[in-house]
């Protein structure tokens, strides 16, 4: 089955976070594959912004973060906890915006075109699931207004999608 999806994209960064939610909660079935619905997720967000390079999960073994469904440039694979964006924001369990990666310590570069980031934790019964990971080409690309809606759709996904 064809899944359609609405993107306006003159609309505000806001009002477009606001359909991304409309569609996320009408497009993911709690029925699906787990990685059916996350890879759908990285699609739509991709779609829906263009200032996105990159987007994808990164899972928790208990020991390290490894690659999940994504969209974009072939990915770095593993990141160990603490190290790099992804691991910082897993280590701290918070979001963790990079508005320059060459000023971030530790930076580990997938992509060596990538500008800025912003990384969401996905916590599931206290306990980490693992990361959201954005990444853009341009600098400052990502701010609260972003922070605030992927921590919401980051909360839909662990409360409704991942068991």
């Amino acid at each position: 089955m064809a899944e359609t999806i609405l993107v306006d994209k003159s609309l505000s960064a806001e009002k477009q976070y606001e359909n991304v939610i409309a569609q996320v909660k009408s497009l993911l079935n709690e029925n699906d594959q787990l990685v059916t619905n996350l890879s759908n997720f990285t699609a739509l967000l991709k779609q829906t912004f263009d200032k996105i390079s990159w987007i994808g999960f990164y899972f928790y073994d208990g020991k390290k973060l490894y690659l999940g469904p994504f969209q974009g440039k072939v990915a770095c694979t593993t990141f160990e906890i603490g190290k790099g964006v992804c691991g910082t924001s897993a280590m701290k369990r918070e979001t963790v915006i990079v508005q320059d990666v060459e000023k971030f310590p530790g930076h580990i570069a997938c992509d060596a075109d990538s500008k800025s980031e912003i990384v969401v934790p996905i916590i599931k019964d206290n306990k980490l699931f693992g990361v959201l990971d954005l990444d853009s080409y341009e600098l400052n690309s990502f701010d609260q207004t972003d922070k605030f809606f992927l921590e919401e759709l980051c909360s839909f996904l662990s409360e409704k999608i991942i068991t």
